[in-house]
């Protein structure tokens, strides 16, 4: 893959089709390719170029270990838009690339035309501040969970149960990842202690972009209801949910996904 230099970074990206440019910021601790198998090609078929990228903290990108905040990375993708062309884009995120997104349409909505956010959040939740707690914690005492529980913990807290009713699909999953495994790099650890963050729904009231949120019914990691409130905060947001689906939702149900999106994108 590429890389270019941006914001103090080498940032690794990957650009495939023609026409009007997609960029695709992937969530916490996960590779741009995670988009490859379902979002990528429905974007081309679509006509359009699309762009993957590994934020900081993901290798080959620079891993950043002592530290990052949101805006460090809103900036690097600002830096990619202007180093694929310079836009307008339009940027496709979930969960923390989502709030990579959100900020971006707030602070550079010239680089900005048409925003999609999926499993996202304005503002912290206990839950979830407890699950960001108790992972950080974990990596920190050195503790790696064995395998297979891990696999297991992390089916129920990502997926639908709707997913995991089918044996041979929960037992995919399984594998998946028990074969990822609980232990993280140190630029996905720094990644992780950008879980916590202010309450930004009021700021997100001066987004000007065309925005669609979409929340996953079943997403006990992002509950949809944050999701709601993030587009309920944006002027002239659309907000739609996707049945059956948990926080990898764009995963569980990718044809779902794809049509909002295309249909957004080229409405």
């Amino acid at each position: 893959m590429p890389a270019v230099a941006v914001n103090g970074i080498n940032l690794s990206y990957h650009v495939e089709g023609d026409g009007h440019l997609v960029v695709l910021v992937m969530g916490t601790g996960s590779p741009g390719r995670v988009w490859q198998p379902h979002q990528v090609p429905a974007l081309r078929a679509a006509g359009f170029r699309v762009a993957t990228t590994d934020n900081r903290g993901i290798p080959p990108t620079d891993e950043c270990a002592s530290g990052m905040v949101i805006e460090d990375l809103v900036a690097d993708t600002a830096g990619l838009i202007e180093h694929l062309g310079g836009g307008p884009a339009h940027v496709v995120g979930t969960s923390m690339g989502a709030r990579v997104v959100q900020e971006l349409a707030l602070a550079r909505p010239d680089l900005v035309d048409r925003v999609v956010l999926l499993a996202t959040a304005g503002r912290n939740d206990p839950v979830q501040n407890a699950l960001s707690h108790g992972e950080r914690a974990l990596h920190d005492k050195g503790i790696t969970l064995p395998g297979r529980y891990h696999a297991a913990v992390t089916a129920v807290v990502n997926l639908s149960p709707a997913t995991l009713r089918d044996p041979v699909v929960a037992g995919d999953w399984l594998d998946v990842f028990e074969f990822t495994g609980s232990a993280v790099g140190p630029g996905v650890r720094a990644q992780m202690d950008m879980n916590e963050f202010d309450d930004r729904l009021p700021a997100y009231r001066a987004i000007t972009r065309p925005c669609l949120v979409v929340g996953f019914a079943d997403d006990r990691v992002l509950p949809p209801h944050l999701a709601r409130e993030v587009a309920e905060a944006i002027p002239g947001a659309r907000y739609a949910e996707v049945a059956d689906a948990g926080h990898y939702g764009f995963l569980e149900r990718p044809d779902e996904v794809n049509r909002l999106l295309v249909d957004f994108l080229t409405g």
